[in-house]
């Protein structure tokens, strides 16, 4: 009867635990972000190589200190793909990240498929918006756009421990 009992609360535990680390992978973390209505969507310039601040709506963003990666935003833009093309700084080999399932506005099987077939274009958003991490912009023809953090090729470097190489802008002493 020991044994059987013993058994029963290792299974609930085990149970318990599991349910708690699955709900804080997929709800806890993650907050809202309070939109500010005039800067939250930005894209770099091609011609100065800044970030400027383009025209959107309906935008719709959750982050999570716990990672620099897990920003996620959707919205939607009134500027045309060829427009953008022009002006702002493209991103080859963009990757969205998965968003948890109940932020159902941001489809990551969706946008890099758009990206692979040449539907969706990427542009940088903010480099090094936190050191080594990168905002993504991408844009679907029919004014949807999305926004995630990727890992950068220098963060890359400086999260492996490795040396940066000169290309690299300085890493922080804080860091």
């Amino acid at each position: 009867m020991t044994g059987k009992l013993l058994s029963g609360v290792l299974v609930l535990s085990a149970i318990a635990m599991g349910i708690g680390l699955w709900y804080t992978q997929i709800y806890a973390f993650y907050e809202p972000v309070n939109a500010t209505g005039a800067d939250d969507v930005q894209m770099t310039l091609l011609a100065t190589g800044q970030p400027e601040t383009v025209l959107y709506e309906d935008f719709e963003a959750i982050d999570a200190g716990s990672s620099p990666i897990r920003y996620r935003a959707c919205f939607t833009t009134s500027m045309s793909q060829a427009m953008m093309s022009e002006t702002y700084q493209p991103v080859e080999k963009a990757t969205p990240l998965n968003a948890p399932g109940w932020f159902d506005c941001f489809d990551a099987d969706e946008i890099g498929a758009a990206l692979r077939n040449g539907d969706a274009i990427a542009f940088m958003g903010t480099e090094n918006i936190t050191y080594g991490i990168d905002r993504i912009v991408a844009i679907l023809p029919d004014g949807r756009g999305f926004a995630w953090h990727e890992i950068n090729a220098c963060g890359k470097l400086a999260f492996d421990g490795e040396d940066l190489p000169a290309s690299c802008p300085p890493k922080p002493e804080d860091q």
